[in-house]
């Protein structure tokens, strides 16, 4: 796609004034409605990206805006050194709508797990002997700090910034004989995504989850579960894990918690939250004005049952894909839960695909060379489904030979 003058002018401007961090789409987007968005130059676009799984009401949802106006002019920020209502409130909201009994709040996933590592290694100490390493999955993502980055089970993620912290151990994804032959007197927890979102929209086999739980109980090791893209309805459950029947011992997330405003939050068993005064903290971290942001978001996904609508909208949208496969023998497979999907291709032509919808009006993204994923909000209709697919149906019937790897 060739950027307006106008486009092309923020684009430059952007580059000449931020780090080249992300691999950006010829887009500049000015304003969102819903599941749509619209550029500088007045074109429309579907949004089936939605801030990376973080728009859970969608763009400038009422609820939200509402939200942030009134929080943001009675009390913005305070020291955590002081208590402050909407901190208290969504916590016992969150504590109340699962098995955790603490929280603690902080800005985004990568902070919410660097918290959960931190629990770990001070349980370790106190409960295993001085234990302190962490085992994570190979295809796995945790976030970019630098002890999030040595979580994440994907070399390229980690080799730029090498030597990296210690105490990070790697397993092959739904293997529970490779994570039981990993546990050393040194393990102090296991952590894993439920789902691998970033990884692929990689499921785990019917046991697996259980089996991993049943380890860690027998080992006496802590399991925590990333559920930083998976949790608050995604998977169309409000916690992925759920769909396996397993708790783990510590939660951590993010992303769709306040539908696009930044917190993290760190969820523990009392077992598990040995945090004393001193131990961790965040200036920011569960400031007012985001807390109330994410009461008022959870409590409209509860109102409208988005986990339940997520359930069957994203059902419907893996059948339509499904018979979409039947038509286009590019397509390998189509894998998900709720409205975390993937479309995987026989071929590496995931980028010329995405290139192709997203001139037609449909916004997306690559995890690797042969996958799309699909993240729309929550409140995606099956029409708007339906958009999506013919765009897609499109593109593939369209531009059948142009998309040869």
């Amino acid at each position: 796609m060739t950027l307006s003058s106008q486009a092309q002018d923020w684009a430059d401007r952007a580059d000449r004034a931020l780090m080249g961090t992300y691999r950006r789409y010829p887009l500049v987007i000015e304003r969102g409605e819903g599941c749509r968005v619209w550029d500088v130059d007045g074109r429309r676009y579907l949004d089936f990206l939605g801030g990376l799984a973080v728009d859970s009401l969608g763009h400038a949802p009422q609820v939200l805006v509402d939200a942030v106006a009134a929080q943001a002019g009675r009390l913005i920020q305070t020291s955590n050194l002081l208590y402050t209502i909407p901190q208290v409130e969504l916590a016992e909201f969150l504590v109340a709508r699962s098995p955790f009994d603490r929280v603690f709040f902080s800005n985004s996933g990568a902070e919410a797990n660097e918290a959960a590592f931190k629990l770990a290694r001070k349980w370790g100490k106190r409960e295993r002997g001085g234990a302190y390493r962490i085992i994570a999955a190979d295809n796995s993502f945790h976030g970019r700090t630098l002890a999030t980055v040595a979580a994440t089970g994907n070399a390229a993620y980690r080799t730029p910034f090498e030597p990296l912290p210690d105490g990070f151990d790697f397993v092959a994804f739904n293997d529970v004989d490779a994570l039981a032959d990993a546990v050393t007197e040194e393990t102090a927890g296991v952590i894993l995504e439920p789902i691998q979102a970033e990884g692929g929209v990689n499921l785990p086999s019917a046991s697996y989850l259980a089996d991993v739980r049943a380890l860690c109980d027998e080992r006496k090791i802590m399991l925590i579960f990333d559920e930083v893209q998976t949790g608050v309805g995604r998977t169309g459950s409000l916690w992925a894990h759920t769909h396996w029947g397993v708790e783990p011992d510590v939660m951590t997330l993010a992303k769709g918690l306040a539908g696009g405003f930044p917190i993290g939050a760190t969820l523990a068993k009392e077992p598990f939250c040995v945090f004393e005064p001193g131990d961790h903290a965040s200036t920011f971290g569960g400031n007012p004005l985001a807390c109330a942001t994410a009461l008022a978001v959870q409590q409209e996904i509860e109102r409208k049952d988005l986990p339940g609508h997520a359930a069957s909208v994203g059902q419907y949208f893996m059948d339509r894909l499904t018979d979409l496969s039947t038509k286009h023998p590019q397509i390998k497979e189509v894998r998900g839960r709720g409205l975390l999907v993937a479309l995987e291709f026989h071929e590496e032509i995931a980028r010329q695909v995405l290139d192709a919808v997203r001139d037609a009006g449909l916004i997306a993204n690559a995890l690797n060379p042969r996958t799309l994923r699909f993240v729309p909000p929550l409140i995606v209709t099956q029409a708007e489904v339906d958009e999506a697919v013919d765009i897609l149906d499109q593109v593939l019937t369209g531009k059948a030979s142009a998309l040869a790897p």
